[in-house]
């Protein structure tokens, strides 16, 4: 593994975290943000995080202190992609933002940079030839929140190298992730793919009145033993997110099967977007 430093794209709720998690596993670990409040409220997250792993005996003053020092947050692309060795784009899901940064990062980079995208639905076929390094492009989709949950899904682009996949495979070991590697790119990937047909049929339930919000995420979670519901995995993840995820298929397809559920739709219309805006399928 050559991977020493890395660059995150992006200060949201996954980029703050992965950002995190890569400083804590002994990279240096840098994170790009234009907004100036969001990456003020990324620092605050990490201050608090470490904090709290000092609180429970968890980390010592030390430790945290050597893992901030290896942290950097800043608003300049180009200062961070000048020493990564491996970038993690986690910006918001539309494809024009990310060919354009993916342009930007082939300039800024060193030649044996390899560039990927957190994203869980936009291949990285779709943004691979905004580089001219085509072999070192793929996803590298992390799962929400990136500090608890241990799935990595390496997802190979028909464009992506062996060794590009051997190296983002080590590294997501090395950020103590249990890496699946995709073969071949496919809608939603493994986990999303097989989630959206159960979400698909949780909103479908819920629209026919079949059964409540709260019945059918307890089914789901003391029938099929899942953590969280459907429904309440949505307020977590974004119901905003969903219904342009839902939008861009529908475009791509023609198909209205693939057009986002009334239930996402009324809530997308009211501003209800799930936990991040206090309100969703449940009041927070």
């Amino acid at each position: 593994m050559i991977t020493k430093n890395i660059c995150v794209i992006g200060a949201g709720l996954m980029g703050q975290q992965i950002v995190l998690q890569a400083a804590v596993c002994g990279f240096e670990a840098s994170c790009v943000e234009i907004n100036p409040e969001a990456l003020k409220k990324a620092q605050a997250f990490a201050e608090k995080w470490l904090q709290g792993r000092i609180d429970k005996n968890a980390m010592t003053p030390e430790a945290a202190q050597q893992v901030k020092d290896r942290l950097l947050y800043t608003t300049q692309l180009e200062e961070a992609a000048v020493k990564a060795d491996l970038v993690i784009e986690a910006a918001v899901e539309d494809l024009g933002v990310k060919r354009s940064l993916f342009a930007q990062l082939d300039k800024f980079c060193p030649e044996h940079t390899i560039l990927s995208t957190n994203s869980s639905y936009i291949v990285s076929s779709k943004i691979a030839d905004a580089t001219k390094r085509p072999d070192k492009v793929l996803n590298l989709h992390f799962f929400n929140p990136a500090l608890v949950m241990k799935l990595a899904e390496v997802v190979k682009g028909p464009h992506t190298s062996d060794e590009t996949v051997e190296e983002v495979l080590a590294v997501s070991r090395a950020l103590n992730k249990v890496p699946t590697l995709v073969k071949k790119e496919i809608y939603g990937f493994v986990c999303n793919r097989i989630f959206s047909a159960i979400t698909h049929e949780a909103l479908y339930m819920l629209d026919q009145e079949v059964a409540s919000i709260e019945d059918i995420d307890n089914a789901i979670r003391n029938g099929l033993g899942h953590p969280m519901g459907p429904l309440q995995l949505l307020d977590m993840t974004g119901i905003d997110l969903e219904y342009k995820v839902s939008m861009d298929r529908y475009r791509e397809t023609g198909d209205p099967a693939d057009k986002p559920s009334p239930a996402i739709a009324e809530r997308f219309a009211l501003g209800h977007y799930g936990r991040k805006s206090g309100k969703g399928f449940y009041q927070y």
